[in-house]
């Protein structure tokens, strides 16, 4: 069972973390006010030995869809203008696909790098967290996390992906450029 000091504790992060999802002031602070709220209604469900700030930000996750879920299903019912609708199913299906690439690249990272980069960059743990909670040293947590961020750019670079890299310079430019300033 958890104390209402570890509300306190877990608050900040929250909020953070709120914002991260609605990009906007006050729909985070709503979010996260009601994710506290909710907590304390459920709290006999929480596990002791568990993460008790993953368990919160799981509420404060599902909240946060079933909150988009109506907002979208209630700007589609009721939008006058029909053309505007077409536009944000465009914009909602180029996100899903970019979801989808994104996942599918996450997938092919090693799950001791993947795990350490969904902590860090999707749950918004701090390194000194992920590190306590995997028991390595926080040096390991980043060097891991920037073999996953790379390994995950190289896979969202490949040519199944819709992602373009930019292209590299011929040889035979860098020869001349390098040339030219010696001389």
């Amino acid at each position: 069972m958890f104390t209402n000091e570890m509300l306190i504790e877990n608050t900040e992060r929250l909020e953070r973390f709120a914002l991260k999802l609605t990009r906007n002031k006050a729909d985070a602070d709503d979010l996260a006010q009601a994710t506290l709220l909710q907590a304390l209604e459920k709290k006999e469900l929480f596990t002791e030995d568990t993460n008790f700030y993953g368990w919160l930000s799981k509420i404060m996750y599902n909240s946060f869809v079933t909150r988009y879920r109506r907002k979208t299903k209630f700007e589609t019912q009721y939008d006058p203008e029909p053309y505007l609708e077409a536009q944000k199913v465009e914009a909602r299906q180029e996100a899903q696909v970019q979801v989808k690439e994104v996942e599918a690249a996450l997938g092919t990272v090693p799950a001791k790098y993947r795990d350490i980069l969904v902590k860090v960059c999707f749950e918004g743990m701090p390194y000194k967290a992920v590190a306590k909670q995997l028991d390595m040293p926080i040096g390991t947590v980043r060097s891991r996390l920037a073999r996953a961020r790379a390994q995950l750019q190289e896979a969202l670079m490949t040519p199944q992906s819709n992602v373009i890299p930019l292209p590299k310079a011929r040889p035979s430019v860098v020869k001349r450029v390098a040339y030219k300033k010696a001389a």
